[in-house]
């Protein structure tokens, strides 16, 4: 098991950030983050996850026009901001990750089922994501509140890929984090099924 330190950066002690520190992020620590979040689980390997690190100050202004008001400043002063995106033809890369069967054909003509998948397993990476951000010391500011259509139409444009989710990463200013929300209980989220 992981001693409590380690818990407390992963889980107890983070936070969604919102302010951040000028202290930049390296491409280096960007790679380490793909490095660790590669191993999320996905179903048949499918690894549906696109990610877009939103660095430059020029960016940074496109992606937060895409933005809700809130959430323009927060990317414009966040290090660098991460779009999660989810590849729809993620199938094509299944003879390469799932080579022991043809699941490709599984899901030939089947748009809902390659939707379902795609933000299904690109979810799964997105929290991985987070938490090889948090594991290499960085900080997060997951988000939604963003017009999907366009961030596509802006940064993904010629693919398959759809924006899912948002996340700044970086040195965040704790000092500016508000006190903890609640959370629910044990009792009140979860089922022992006998």
């Amino acid at each position: 098991m992981l001693d409590q330190t380690a818990l407390d950066t992963l889980f107890v002690k983070a936070r969604t950030h919102k302010v951040w520190l000028d202290k930049p992020v390296t491409n280096g620590q960007l790679r380490d983050i793909y490095e660790l979040m590669k191993w999320a689980p996905t179903s048949t390997n499918c690894m549906p996850a696109r990610i877009a690190f939103i660095k430059s100050p020029e960016a940074k202004a496109r992606l937060s026009a895409c933005m809700d008001p809130g959430n323009a400043e927060r990317v414009k002063q966040a290090p660098i901001t991460a779009i999660i995106g989810m590849d729809m033809a993620f199938p094509r890369k299944l003879p390469q990750l799932f080579p022991h069967a043809n699941a490709q054909a599984w899901f030939e003509g089947n748009d809902q089922k390659i939707e379902e998948t795609a933000f299904r397993n690109s979810s799964l990476q997105g929290a991985y994501f987070i938490m090889a951000a948090r594991a290499i010391g960085l900080d997060c500011g997951p988000m939604s509140g963003f017009d999907a259509e366009k961030v596509d139409a802006e940064f993904f444009v010629g693919t398959k890929v759809k924006a899912n989710f948002i996340c700044s990463i970086g040195y965040a200013d704790h000092e500016q984090v508000k006190p903890r929300l609640p959370r629910l209980t044990f009792e009140s989220c979860c089922a022992i099924v006998l």
